[in-house]
């Protein structure tokens, strides 16, 4: 056994992509040693702007002995008529280093074939690891890549050096010009020239000795205590932000934390305006008193020693009041008008090529949020639909244009500072919610009904256009917005379905009368896929869940009791037999159109029993009595036991296939019996 070593240093690569690709670094390489059959133990990783590393306690020093079938040629061309094997066969059996007399036949998905058992014996873990790393770290995939050179391979940014390590020993390999070595190398100015590597494990102490802290959590663990420090200190305390800790934990190899100032005159500015101006222009951490009110100072992570602080700072300072001074022009710039007056601006900018501007955007929004308003009785109307113009106006503001992220948030500060009413500005903001799994709901009536209205519009629009999200791309976040409709539908408990939805906005955006039933079974089944992943996560059946979803026009409301009632259902000793009977049911009727029932026809005693059970039953069966179904199956055994549905007749053939369709129809009401697995069968 010998530890293992391997580390890929880069260019600095961008924050976001270090976790995902040192996860991809250490899965890839667990899988590999796997496949290869070889063990090995205890795994460590590191992880900085300039590399991503893996350190392995042990690895066994050769692979596994295997056992292996190879599948030849088809047995009609490798065995004869007489069960000799051919020179088919005699090629495969030297092709494979084996005996002929070895082969055997085998059954396959596609027929028989014959094969041979091959045992490999294990070659030297550094000899295979040597040929499988220059493919493996080619195959490391991050959100973006990048070529360089005159090179063929990509990456994240430009690899610089390979370190890979078994034991003492080289792995020697070459990756796009670039061969594998036992050198390393410190911080990028605070250390000079390459560092050799004798032994793995000295890894993480030589580049610590080197003013690089290569495990991110160490990182992270020293940058919370000099807050903390700094906490104390200075009676503040720092605004808490687990993304920013990320980003900055992976900008740095060799973290220091610093407390700047600037002018407090800057305080005036929106509160969230000012910590988006530290935070994503210039990754600081905002401060704050004891009761949440901003302060002029910020926390910088700085990538060098402490006795450079001073002129770190300096600099830091610096920057941001420039930042800050664009953020106060901005800001006054754009109240020098009310932000009514913005609305006609949305004209000017598309919101996509064959849906128009913003503004056609916001009216169809409004057009929505009348509708949805007229069928909950909304009081509120005038103000609902003001709030729903307004909703967009800050996107052609100039702050927006500089800090996307404070869309809805500048345009509540700005309907607020314009005298607009405080519902009217808080729907300007909570309209977008949720905006990411966790977050709040929209607070108001107003702000629910706009932020609906704006994500079915959204939804709708770009599955018109053919931009319909895949398993892994969902560039529009449509997955997210479906989310939240169906939360705040279910939070609201409002009485219109997402069918209706569905409906209505594509009314909005006109989308052609033919194609529109099929657009709108694509959307449909979009949310059901949602609904679905709800539901299993609080633990329904997948069939209920299934069985309950293909009914139409239901309110989140209705899934919920029918797949409660469902549930309880096949609990019950009773429901074997009724699925059993049911599904008889819907066997017969597959793709088969019905009438009405003539009650004249029915002659059979069994036929005008089932018919007086489906009547009494449909009386009785209300939202809350799905039970009554159970009365059902004993007519229905009755039924195909004495009559023949397929009679010579066609009047009575037809009449009899009605009086079943009656029947399913009471099925449907709870859900479709088709779908639903008989537990009891499986069981037996």
């Amino acid at each position: 056994m010998k530890p293992f070593l391997l580390e890929i240093g880069m260019e600095e690569i961008p924050a976001r992509f270090i976790p995902q690709g040192i996860e991809s670094l250490k899965n890839g390489l667990m899988s590999l040693l796997d496949d290869a059959s070889i063990d090995f133990g205890e795994i460590r990783e590191f992880a900085t702007p300039r590399r991503m590393a893996i350190l392995i306690e042990y690895v066994s020093e050769k692979q596994k002995d295997r056992k292996k079938e190879v599948i030849g040629p088809p047995k009609k061309i490798a065995v004869d008529e007489k069960g000799d094997f051919t020179k088919a066969a005699e090629g495969f059996a030297k092709s494979q280093n084996t005996d002929i007399r070895s082969l055997r036949v085998v059954k396959t998905e596609r027929g028989e074939y014959i094969a041979a058992n091959i045992e490999e014996k294990g070659r030297e873990t550094k000899d295979v690891l040597s040929d499988l790393l220059p493919k493996f770290i080619a195959s490391l995939q991050f959100p973006k890549s990048m070529r360089w050179g005159s090179g063929t391979l990509r990456f994240a940014r430009p690899i610089q050096w390979i370190t890979a390590l078994f034991g003492p020993d080289v792995i020697p390999f070459e990756l796009d010009g670039l061969k594998s070595s036992n050198l390393t190398n410190g911080h990028r100015f605070m250390s000079q020239g390459a560092l050799q590597i004798k032994d793995p494990f000295a890894y993480p102490s030589l580049l610590l000795n080197n003013f690089v802290i290569a495990d991110a959590n160490e990182r992270k663990k020293i940058i919370l205590e000099e807050i903390k420090k700094i906490e104390s200190t200075a009676n503040c305390k720092v605004h808490e932000d687990n993304e920013l800790m990320d980003t900055v934990t992976f900008l740095v190899e060799y973290p220091t934390v610093i407390l700047g100032n600037f002018d407090a005159k800057y305080l005036s500015l929106p509160a969230e305006l000012l910590i988006t101006v530290m935070k994503s222009h210039q990754k600081y951490f905002s401060v704050e008193d004891k009761d949440g009110n901003l302060l002029p100072h910020f926390i910088l992570i700085s990538n060098t020693k402490a006795e450079n602080n001073d002129i770190v700072k300096k600099g830091a300072e610096r920057v941001l009041r420039a930042r800050l001074e664009d953020a106060g022009f901005y800001c006054n710039e754009d109240q020098k008008k009310p932000l009514w007056d913005y609305i006609e601006k949305l004209k000017e900018v598309t919101f996509q090529e064959k849906l128009g501007s913003l503004y056609e955007k916001v009216k169809r929004i409004a057009f929505l949020c009348s509708f949805f308003a007229d069928t909950l009785n909304f009081q509120n109307k005038e103000k609902l639909l003001r709030a729903s113009m307004l909703s967009k106006a800050d996107l052609v503001t100039g702050i927006v244009r500089e800090f996307p992220e404070l869309q809805g948030y500048m345009g509540m500060v700005y309907a607020k500072n314009s005298g607009e009413d405080k519902e009217v500005a808080s729907a300007i903001y909570e309209h977008y919610m949720p905006r990411f799994s966790g977050d709040s709901l929209p607070s108001s009536e107003n702000s629910a009904i706009i932020s609906l209205a704006d994500k079915i519009d959204n939804i709708a629009s770009f599955f018109l256009l053919g931009l319909i999200p895949t398993g892994s791309e969902d560039p529009f976040a449509l997955k997210r917005q479906a989310m939240g409709i169906i939360n705040i539908l279910q939070n609201k408990d409002y009485p219109f379905s997402i069918d209706t939805m569905i409906d209505k906005a594509l009314e909005g955006i006109e989308s052609h009368a033919s194609t529109r039933n099929q657009l709108k079974a694509k959307i449909l089944k979009f949310f059901q896929q949602r609904f679905e992943g709800i539901l299993s996560e609080e633990g329904y059946r997948y069939d209920l869940i299934n069985a309950v979803l293909t009914l139409g026009n239901q309110t989140i409301r209705d899934i919920k009791n029918r797949i409660k009632i469902f549930t309880a259902m096949t609990e019950t000793h009773a429901f074997p037999e009724l699925l059993t009977a049911a599904k008889r049911v819907y066997n017969i009727l597959s793709n088969i159109k019905t009438g009405e029932v003539k009650k004249d026809i029915l002659t059979e005693p069994s036929e005008k029993e089932l018919h007086d059970a489906v009547l009494g039953a449909g009386k009785r069966l209300i939202k809350t009595n799905f039970n009554v179904l159970f009365e059902l199956t004993d007519p229905i055994n009755l039924f195909f036991n004495n009559v023949l549905v397929m009679d010579k007749n066609p009047e009575v053939k037809a009449n009899r296939l009605a009086l079943l369709s009656s029947v399913k129809k009471l099925f449907d009401s709870l859900g479709d019996f088709s779908k639903v697995v008989n537990t009891a069968e499986s069981k037996s």
